[in-house]
């Protein structure tokens, strides 16, 4: 029951940074205007994401614009988005492979070294998963570090991180360690199995009189 409860928290947190990666995928604020400088104007935000830019005024109104081109994206952008959503497209997978191989499931039961097998398969897929979307995070949170010190930027044009790196991040660690846990179960052995049956040992013939 030990492996069977380290993997249903394993399944649990992985799933939550599948719903995390999905959470800032979507959101607007991957990156949002500083305010590091002295003259720097408040009335107006400015966010950016993966799929459209943001102007948040200082009424309350709030203007969205989706980005019109493809090409014409950053590098950074377009390779965030395509980390992300592969990323996100593995958790999928990861979890109707992980969700088949535990325990706690009615599927595979009469095979439960195979059904180990299909959980550690899952966690790996989850692993996977993690560290696609870390590198689309990383990658775009360097570049924002990058021209945020380079002293050839605008200091009205320098960017901060956003909150949606933040919860991808903190997605990544949940799905790495999520699949790290159903992975635990790689070398262990089940005990539900078909039980060995051995050969009943001959009765001894008992010794008759006259005999030695």
């Amino acid at each position: 029951m030990a492996s069977g409860g380290m993997q249903l928290l394993g399944f649990t947190l992985a799933f939550s940074g599948f719903v995390g990666l999905i959470i800032s995928t979507t959101m607007t604020e991957w990156k949002m205007s500083s305010y590091s400088g002295d003259n720097i104007i408040t009335a107006q935000a400015m966010y950016e994401g993966l799929w459209q830019s943001c102007v948040y005024q200082s009424t309350g109104q709030l203007q969205c614009k989706v980005y019109d081109s493809l090409l014409q994206l950053p590098l950074e952008v377009q390779a965030a988005r395509g980390f992300m959503v592969l990323g996100i497209m593995l958790c999928g997978i990861a979890v109707m492979v992980a969700a088949v191989g535990m325990k706690c499931t009615k599927c595979m039961e009469d095979n439960m070294e195979v059904k180990n097998k299909v959980a550690v398969a899952g966690g790996a897929v989850f692993i996977t998963a993690g560290v696609c979307a870390f590198i689309a995070t990383i990658w775009y949170g360097d570049n924002i570090r990058r021209q945020f010190f380079n002293p050839f930027t605008p200091t009205n044009a320098r960017y901060e991180f956003g909150k949606a790196l933040y919860i991808g991040w903190g997605a990544c660690a949940l799905t790495v360690i999520g699949g790290s846990l159903l992975c635990c179960n790689c070398g262990t052995k089940s005990s539900g199995g078909p039980a060995t049956h051995y050969p009943a040992a001959r009765p001894t013939q008992p010794s008759q009189p006259g005999y030695v």
